[in-house]
């Protein structure tokens, strides 16, 4: 008897191929549409509604993903997650923009809506398994485990790091053992309706937008002086909600006659005084952290041995693996690394991994140099 998989399809290519590749290895494939942003459920700072042009788009992308199942022979459902998504993680994104930090609203989406909201909401339809479409794969062997996908570039475990063993028993990703190339002919072999469209950017299930302008909607905009950390004041940010550590683009600051044409970067905010600081030089000392300390810290297999083992870690999506050890003393995880890491930065996520396997990992608390914090 052919088993039945639940699978998150958005309308992209990817999820597409998922499907296909489910129903050619003898699934028997529901789709399911997820919408968790609404214009007319989401107010501005002053209670207003707000003005919501990604609305658009997503119906763009469920009749996307319609078209998909209709051509494959799959049912497809839609189903609406917009109080959970709002309360699990859109709330926790503007919280930490109020407490001057950079959040990653796609590893809390994972951990709240697609593999908690939706696999609840997939139970009725008595599901063997759910799936994604993920670059990502899972081991079974004892505990679920979970491993980068095939295609490095692409992978996606960073933004799965906050899922626990439980969560991962029945869930598949069909195109974890593939490249995105090879997922791009296939879809276009099967005359896949999704083949050439690009792939989506910007926060889990909001969308691509003018980032500045959208928060503004949501939290006031306090501007205040940029300083050298001399003291010297050079410039005025417009909130220092805008700014993450290590950015230079939308400072507005040139170049001049005493500091030189070199480009600035944020390196510091005050959120006492309002203040945001800044350094010139991509590689300016101050940008660089030797150790982060960590909290939330979660381990996909709980009983996973980390103190003092010679690990990688990633600080951004796509960087680079940094050895790394870590300590915990009185409850205080702290993260050494190998060698200095520039823009380790307090809200993002410091991901942990035992060569292709991804152990978890927890929200950067502070940037560290020796046993000194950084001003972030």
């Amino acid at each position: 008897m052919s088993k039945r998989v639940v699978l998150g399809m958005s309308g992209g290519v990817d999820s597409s191929v998922a499907a296909l590749l489910l129903k050619e290895q003898g699934y028997i494939v529901i789709g399911l549409f997820m919408r968790n942003w609404d214009s007319t459920t989401n107010r501005d700072v002053l209670g207003n509604p707000t003005v919501d042009d990604d609305a658009c788009p997503q119906m763009i992308d469920y009749d996307d993903a319609k078209r998909v199942a209709d051509k494959l022979g799959i049912p497809l459902h839609r189903v609406d997650f917009i109080e959970e998504y709002w309360r699990d993680v859109f709330a926790h994104f503007l919280d930490e923009h109020k407490r001057g930090r950079t959040p990653n609203p796609d590893i809390l989406c994972n951990k709240h809506i697609k593999f908690d909201a939706f696999a609840k909401h997939a139970a009725q339809f008595k599901p063997d398994f759910i799936a994604m479409g993920h670059y990502a794969r899972v081991k079974r062997n004892g505990s679920p485990r979970l491993l980068r996908g095939l295609d490095h570039n692409k992978d996606q475990t960073y933004f799965l790091s906050q899922l626990s063993s439980e969560q991962l028993k029945n869930v598949l990703f069909p195109v974890g053992e593939l490249k995105k190339g090879e997922v791009r002919r296939i879809a276009e072999a099967n005359n896949l309706p999704t083949a050439d469209k690009k792939d989506s950017t910007g926060i889990c299930f909001i969308g691509e937008r003018h980032f500045s302008q959208f928060l503004n909607n949501y939290l006031p905009a306090q501007p205040g002086p940029i300083k050298t950390f001399d003291g010297e004041e050079i410039g005025k940010h417009t909130g220092l909600m805008h700014y993450t550590i290590g950015q230079r683009k939308g400072l507005g600051i040139g170049g001049s006659e005493r500091h030189g044409n070199d480009p600035w970067f944020v390196a510091g905010k005050d959120l006492d005084t309002n203040t945001l600081y800044v350094v010139q030089g991509f590689h300016h000392p101050a940008l660089y952290a030797d150790a982060c300390t960590l909290e939330n810290l979660n381990l996909i297999v709980p009983d996973t041995a980390i103190e003092g083992r010679s690990l990688q870690a990633k600080f951004r999506h796509r960087q680079k693996d940094t050895p790394v050890r870590l300590e915990i003393i009185n409850g205080v995880t702290t993260v050494r690394f190998e060698r200095p890491v520039r823009a380790v930065t307090p809200g993002q996520a410091c991901v942990l991994y035992d060569g292709e396997e991804c152990l978890g990992g927890g929200t950067i608390q502070t940037a560290l140099k020796g046993n000194d914090a950084l001003p972030y």
